[in-house]
C-alpha cells in the first residue's frame, strides 16, 4: 500500500512539474516538504527525539520562506536561484557523509577508527566533524573532503538563501506572488 502511494505521489509530483501554470511556490513545498517530512518522521518516531524534530520543522520553515523570496528576487539571474537547489542538498549529503564517517552504529571493533587507526571513533553534528582519538589524546580527522565540500556548499546556500530571505523582509507580497498561476499573473496587467 505503502508503495502504491509513493508511486501516486510520484506521478502528481510529475505532473504538477511539467504542468507550466502551476506556480513556483507550490512547486518549491512539493519538491522540499516530502524529505523533510521523512526526516521529521524518524526523528520523532524512530530515535524519538522530539525537541530535535520540532527544530527541523521550524528550520525548514526559514528554508522555505527563504526559497520561495529567492525566487521571487527579480535582479538575480536564473542560474543563481537554481544554484540553491543543488548546493542545499550536497550540504546535506556532505554533512551526512561527515558525521557518519566514524561509523558508531556498526559493531564496536568494526568502525574505520577501531579497525585502521586503533582509536574510538568521534563524531559531532555542528561544525560537522568526525576524527578518531587515541589512547594518548592525539586525534586522526576523517572524511576532510566531505567537510570542505559541505562549508563551501553551505556558505553558497546561507548566501543564496538569506538574499531570499531579505527580499520577502523587504517585500512580504513575494510569498503571495509565487503563490499565483503564471496564467494569473500574465493577465493581471491586461485590461
Amino acid at each position: 500500500m505503502i508503495a502504491l502511494l509513493t508511486l501516486i505521489g510520484c506521478a502528481l509530483a510529475v505532473y504538477l512539474f511539467a504542468r507550466p501554470r502551476t506556480a513556483s511556490g507550490f512547486k518549491v513545498v512539493l519538491l522540499t516538504a516530502p524529505p523533510v517530512a521523512g526526516v521529521v518522521w524518524l526523528l520523532e518516531e524512530v530515535f524519538e527525539r522530539w525537541f530535535t524534530a520540532v527544530a527541523v520543522a521550524a528550520a525548514y520553515l526559514v528554508v522555505l520562506i527563504a526559497l520561495i523570496g529567492l525566487l521571487g528576487h527579480h535582479r538575480l539571474p536564473t542560474w543563481s536561484k537554481v544554484t540553491v537547489f543543488v548546493t542545499v542538498p550536497v550540504t546535506a549529503l556532505a554533512w551526512l557523509l561527515v558525521v557518519t564517517a566514524d561509523d558508531t552504529i556498526k559493531d564496536p571493533g568494526e568502525d574505520p577508527c577501531s579497525m585502521y587507526y586503533g582509536g574510538v571513533g568521534v563524531s559531532r553534528a555542528f561544525p560537522p566533524q568526525a576524527y578518531c582519538r587515541y589512547e594518548d589524546g592525539s586525534t586522526h580527522d576523517l572524511a576532510t573532503g566531505a567537510q570542505f565540500v559541505f562549508w563551501v556548499c553551505f556558505a553558497i546556500s546561507l548566501a543564496l538563501l538569506s538574499m531570499g530571505l531579505w527580499q520577502v523582509v523587504r517585500d512580504p507580497r513575494t510569498l503571495v506572488r509565487q503563490f499565483r498561476s503564471g496564467l494569473t499573473q500574465s493577465t493581471r496587467g491586461t485590461p
